[in-house]
């Protein structure tokens, strides 16, 4: 019997069609995507991050290092856990942009707030600033793409991953 049968885990890149990976291939690419377009509106059109974006931004790397784990983890088990855990932060994510929206947005600052302590503990925003300063307070940051709140977007795209990640789960 082999490691993957025993519940083991195994690493391996499985290509059949309709197997495990596909959903964490899909997870990895609309979280980094995610990440890059944030990037691209920052650094390209001057759409500076505040505190809970730049949280959202470490979700969406976060849930993407998993997903990649998951694309090339063969254990059933494995990529159980690995949705299990991508599953529970796009559920702080979707929690992370609606607070956005509905509170830290109306709010003359969003200084000292969870997502400024999470980043500031995390030292990625001294590690790499270009990715994870906060350089806006959350009213400065309440844009729109298209008619709809940065916030949204990033929201909605949350739930479609814990949409994905959920099927996954239930294919097994």
């Amino acid at each position: 019997m082999n490691a993957a049968r025993r519940g083991r885990p195994t690493f391996g890149l499985d290509t059949r069609v309709g197997s495990g990976p596909w959903p964490f291939a899909i997870v990895a690419l609309a979280s980094f995507g995610a990440v890059a377009a944030a990037l691209v509106s920052q650094h390209g059109y001057g759409m500076e991050p505040c505190p809970w974006c730049v949280l959202q931004r470490l979700v969406f790397v976060a849930i993407g290092v998993l997903a990649l784990l998951g694309l090339v983890w063969r254990a059933a088990t494995g990529r159980r856990i690995i949705a299990t855990l991508a599953l529970l932060l796009a559920g702080a994510g979707i929690a992370a942009a609606f607070w956005q929206h509905f509170a830290a947005a109306r709010s003359a600052s969003c200084n000292l707030t969870l997502a400024d302590r999470v980043m500031n503990w995390t030292g990625l925003n001294a590690m790499l600033p270009d990715v994870f300063e906060a350089r806006a307070s959350c009213a400065d940051a309440a844009v729109s793409l298209l008619g709809v709140p940065y916030d949204f977007w990033s929201g909605g795209l949350f739930v479609v991953i814990a949409i994905v990640m959920i099927a996954a789960l239930r294919r097994g």
